[in-house]
């Protein structure tokens, strides 16, 4: 097993105990996104504990806030979240909310929540950082496929190709399920690879769960040049469990004892 396996192991059994321990929250597309994070913060991204409170780093906005189980997962095994806190998710006084905030947690660069609006935010960030700041660094955004029905997904593309944004790059974690089933049935937004070609992105499909892909995408969106960079990540909702992989019931919804216990068993955790 890998290194980046292992820590992906571990953010999944993070994201099931924070939403097993709150009884609430949004398992399904947290596990699905989490192979994506884990290489863009273990290999891909510059971010360290030395310069997580500075400008002087990449960043990262998770436009679908509900998944935020998966980002405290992620920043926790990251060690700027101390797994204790992760016990707090969702609780009164805790900073970790049910969707992010950067006021209260360190490495968390946008608060999100409001779907179509982190990409909104993401494109802001990357005009700052080629335009005005002359800042070499770049940013990255996981975006939902049930987000992408909204229309300011759309308008942030626009934008985004009109300022040559290749310092941007969109991750869509296409896990082909939102909170009320399958996306082509509740209003389908396909065809995703030719619709971000003509909002003017480089654009990539590939497994969202297969690593060696993963690194080569991001390698690929760092060498393009002149317009911004879409991955399409084709996931399974609930990955990595067996009884909540592709089933839209697990978007919302947190498991009882029995389940978390065989969720953990199937993960290796006890």
């Amino acid at each position: 097993m890998t290194e980046l396996q292992k820590h992906a192991i571990n953010i999944r059994k993070n994201i099931l105990k924070m939403v097993y321990i709150a009884q609430s929250g949004h398992p399904g597309g947290s596990l699905s996104g989490a192979d994506l994070l884990t290489d863009l913060y273990f290999r891909e991204m510059d971010i360290n504990k030395d310069n997580v409170d500075t400008i002087e780093r990449d960043r990262f906005v998770l436009s679908k806030g509900h998944a935020s189980p998966l980002l405290y997962a992620v920043l926790c095994e990251k060690g700027f979240l101390p797994e204790e806190e992760l016990q707090g998710f969702r609780q009164v006084d805790s900073k970790l909310q049910g969707h992010p905030n950067m006021n209260y947690v360190s490495g968390v660069d946008m608060s999100t929540g409001s779907l179509g609006q982190g990409i909104s935010a993401a494109v802001g960030m990357a005009i700052a950082n080629k335009h005005i700041d002359k800042n070499e660094h770049r940013i990255y955004c996981l975006l939902g496929d049930g987000e992408s029905e909204e229309g300011q997904v759309w308008e942030a593309c626009m934008a985004a190709s009109h300022y040559k944004l290749d310092n941007l790059c969109v991750m869509l974690d296409y896990n082909h399920l939102q909170i009320d089933g399958n996306i082509d049935d509740v209003i389908g937004p396909e065809p995703f690879k030719s619709k971000f070609e003509a909002f003017g992105f480089h654009t990539i499909e590939i497994d969202g769960h297969n690593f060696k892909e993963i690194e080569a995408a991001f390698q690929e969106a760092r060498e393009t040049k002149g317009q911004p960079t879409a991955i399409i990540a084709h996931t399974i909702k609930g990955k990595g469990v067996s009884f909540m992989e592709n089933n839209y019931a697990w978007h919302g919804s947190a498991p009882n004892k029995e389940q978390y216990e065989e969720a953990m068993k199937e993960l290796g955790g006890e």
